[in-house]
C-alpha cells in the first residue's frame, strides 16, 4: 500500500517536512504518526514502551510503529528515550536531526495515569506524571525550540485534556500536568509567534488503552481516529492558529478559550462589598477572551 495521502479536497501534504510524535507506540500517538507519514512527513516515531501507569519499558511499541510505516512506503525511525529525562529529551530531537537533518513539527503526546482521590495521591504520584506530562513536554520542547528558531520555522501541538481545563474526580495530579501544558502553550504562542513557530494545545476525548478503564461502552463514539486531523492541521504549515486551545471529540472540534466578566471595579474594594457583588463577578453575559 502506498502512503500517498489522496483525497477529493485540497490535501495538506507534508512532503519535505519531518516530525517528532511522543507517545507513538499506540493509541493517538500511533494514528498522529501514520496520518503524518501519510502525507508524506518523516516520522521519528517515540516510546518509552511503558504500561499506563509509566511502569516498565520496551523498545516493541516504537519499532512496530515504524515498522508498519515503513512497510506502507512511508519514512520513520523509532525511538525509545523516555520524555521524562531532560537528556533523553534532547536525544529524541538529536535522533530526528541525525537521520532527517531537520524538524519541522513536534507533537507532545506522551502521557501516563497515577488516578485517586486527592486524599490518596501521594508526591510520588504527583511527580511522576508532572515527570511525564508537563517536563516531558518541556524538555523535548526546548531543544525542538532552538532548532526551530535557527530555522525560523515550527509547529508544536501539546496534548492537555479536559481533565484539566474542567477538572475530574481523581485526576488532581493529572489535571494540574494537562493545565500546566495550557500555559507552557500560551507562553511558547507569544515567544514565537514572531519567529515562524506556531504552538496550540488540543484536549482530546478518544477511547484508548489509557482512558478505556474510565470511559468503558461510553467511549464508543469517541473513536481516536477523530482527534489525528485537528493534530495534523494544527502540524501543517497552512495553520495559523496560534496560542489556541481545541477541545476534540467524537467528530466535533471547537475552541476553548480563556475569558475574563466584566466584573466591577470600585476604588474602595472591600471585603464585603465583593460578597455584595460575586453574582455580577461572576456574571458571563458580558467578558472578553484573553
Amino acid at each position: 500500500m502506498d502512503m500517498t495521502y489522496h483525497s477529493a479536497m485540497d490535501e495538506l501534504s507534508f512532503d519535505g517536512r519531518v516530525a517528532i510524535v511522543t507517545g507513538a507506540g499506540g493509541g493517538l500517538g500511533r494514528l498522529h504518526a501514520l496520518d503524518l507519514a501519510r502525507r508524506g512527513a518523516r516520522v521519528v516515531v517515540n516510546d518509552v514502551g511503558s504500561a499506563v501507569d509509566g511502569s516498565g519499558a520496551s523498545a516493541h511499541a516504537a519499532e512496530a510503529v515504524a515498522e508498519e510505516i515503513n512497510a506502507l512506503g512511508g519514512e520513520a525511525i523509532a525511538d525509545v528515550h523516555s520524555v521524562a529525562d531532560p537528556a533523553d529529551g534532547a536525544a529524541i530531537v538529536d535522533t530526528a536531526l541525525a537521520a532527517f537533518g531537520r524538524l519541522d513539527v513536534l507533537v507532545n503526546n506522551a502521557g501516563i495515569l497515577r488516578d485517586a482521590a486527592f486524599k490518596n495521591i501521594t508526591p510520588e504520584m504527583l511527580d511522576s506524571v508532572l515527570d511525564v506530562h508537563l517536563r516531558g513536554a518541556f524538555n523535548v520542547t526546548r531543544p525542538a525550540w532552538l532548532h526551530m528558531l535557527e530555522r525560523g520555522y515550527g509547529r508544536i501541538i501539546m496534548t492537555s485534556s479536559g481533565s484539566g481545563l474542567f477538572g475530574n474526580f481523581g485526576q488532581a495530579n493529572y489535571g494540574a500536568a494537562k493545565m500546566g501544558l495550557v500555559g507552557m502553550t500560551r507562553v511558547l504562542a507569544i515567544e514565537g509567534g514572531r519567529k515562524g513557530i506556531l504552538v496550540n494545545a488540543i484536549a482530546p476525548i478518544a477511547l484508548t488503552r489509557m482512558t478505556a478503564p474510565v470511559m468503558g461502552e461510553a467511549g464508543t463514539p469517541y473513536a481516536p481516529e477523530l482527534v489525528t486531523p485537528l493534530v495534523t492541521y494544527l502540524a501543517h504549515e497552512r495553520c495559523d492558529r496560534n496560542g489556541n486551545i481545541y477541545s476534540v471529540g467524537a467528530g466535533k472540534v471547537s475552541r476553548v478559550f480563556i475569558g475574563a466578566t466584566a466584573g466591577i471595579e470600585h476604588p474602595e474594594l472591600s471585603a464585603e462589598l465583593i460578597a455584595k457583588s460575586i453574582d455580577a463577578i461572576d456574571d458571563v453575559t458580558t467578558f472578553t477572551v484573553r
